[in-house]
């Protein structure tokens, strides 16, 4: 199943490629993804909704997005991310709720709840969804399928709502099982049938390959995972670059990634989509004061500085332009941010276009008070 390495490999490609998992203790690792969650949440709120095409997000005379929908709603290729507006127009029936963000995440806390009962090794990467390892439990229950049984039944009778999991001995497998058979579901993933499942798979379907990279990879000729694992290291490194060693070692069912419990956020941002179109420079700079002082009020209290300022350009037409400049020192300072999201501003804003959102981040961080999911806040 794995090719001998090339004598021929350059020393730094044969360092970055990992070694079967074999070779490590075996580790059991679930993934838990709620189902359509946030629709979920607002339905059981709400039963006459049940059945429905629900769409958690701005009403569609707004200049909103979808955040998520119901599987009814999906059908109609409604997706999360979408503008409201485009997800009325493919499902004139669907039924507009607005976020209900303070009860979504009462609601998560009672899933981790759960989560911590069975084992302290927890990876939330969401409201929603999370890592758990549990090679070592504090049932000492040595089944993984059924922990992860357990913790769907367990989740369903405190919030009576359902999820679905992947078991399998590696991050990366147990988050491809929890997308399959979805709503509900419980997919285990192992040695014996990992390579059958990752060749079959659909380029587009590799957990950490984007949407842009897919196509990237099917204009190669590259649309299974099959024809993925045919390709040499060198050529992934090459198209790709350090991602194509992730890329090469994932096709083979290889992640040696941890369940992180604790880490550093890489950047703080905010962002805000305008009611209307912005096509001209003091709109523009006003809304960008309006970030910078919302910027330096969350990093102030969380007491964070950085030194990295990016500013993020969305055209009328959806197009996103992301661009970046280091700043003098560590700070969080207003005018700071300000005025070097302004020089970012005016020598990146295509003058003749129109811009529909505006965001302002800051990377490179020194955390020293509470950097717990920072990543990204949405102002819509």
């Amino acid at each position: 199943m794995f090719p001998a390495p090339n004598p021929d490999f350059d020393e730094i490609l044969l360092d970055r490629i990992a070694l079967p998992d074999s070779i490590a203790p075996m580790k059991k690792i679930i993934h838990i993804d709620m189902d359509a969650y946030f629709a979920a949440i607002e339905i059981r709120e709400n039963p006459s909704l049940k059945g429905k095409c629900v769409i958690v997000g701005g009403p569609p005379n707004s200049r909103g997005v979808v955040s998520t929908c119901s599987y009814e709603a999906r059908k109609y290729g409604i997706r999360s991310g979408m503008s409201s507006f485009q997800a009325w127009k493919l499902c004139p029936q669907a039924v507009f709720v607005h976020s209900s963000f303070h009860l979504y995440k009462e609601v998560s806390a009672q899933i981790r709840e759960i989560f911590y009962s069975w084992t302290d090794l927890v990876e939330p990467l969401s409201l929603d969804e999370a890592y758990l390892d549990v090679t070592e439990n504090k049932h000492n229950e040595a089944d993984p399928v059924k922990i992860a049984a357990e913790i769907k039944r367990a989740v369903y009778d405190r919030t009576q709502l359902s999820c679905s999991a992947g078991v399998s001995y590696n991050k990366f497998l147990a988050k491809i099982g929890s997308d399959f058979n979805k709503p509900d579901g419980l997919t285990v993933i192992t040695k014996d049938n990992a390579q059958e499942i990752l060749f079959a798979l659909p380029i587009g379907k590799f957990h950490g390959i984007g949407k842009v990279t897919a196509a990237r990879m099917q204009k190669m000729g590259i649309q299974t995972g099959k024809e993925l694992y045919q390709r040499s290291v060198q050529e992934l490194v090459r198209v790709f670059g350090k991602a194509g060693f992730f890329y090469y070692n994932v096709v083979r069912g290889i992640d040696q990634r941890e369940v992180i419990t604790e880490w550093e956020p890489k950047s703080i941002s905010c962002e805000s989509t305008f009611s209307e179109d912005i096509d001209n420079l003091d709109d523009l700079l006003i809304q960008l004061r309006r970030l910078a002082d919302k910027l330096s009020g969350r990093m102030s209290l969380k007491k964070i500085q950085g030194s990295n300022l990016v500013i993020k350009i969305k055209y009328d037409n959806f197009e996103l332009n992301t661009r970046s400049c280091p700043l003098p020192d560590l700070t969080n300072d207003r005018e700071l941010l300000f005025r070097f999201g302004e020089q970012l501003l005016i020598g990146n804003w295509d003058t003749n276009r129109k811009v529909r959102l505006l965001g302002l981040g800051v990377g490179k961080l020194d955390c020293d008070g509470d950097c717990e999911q920072l990543e990204l806040d949405l102002d819509k």
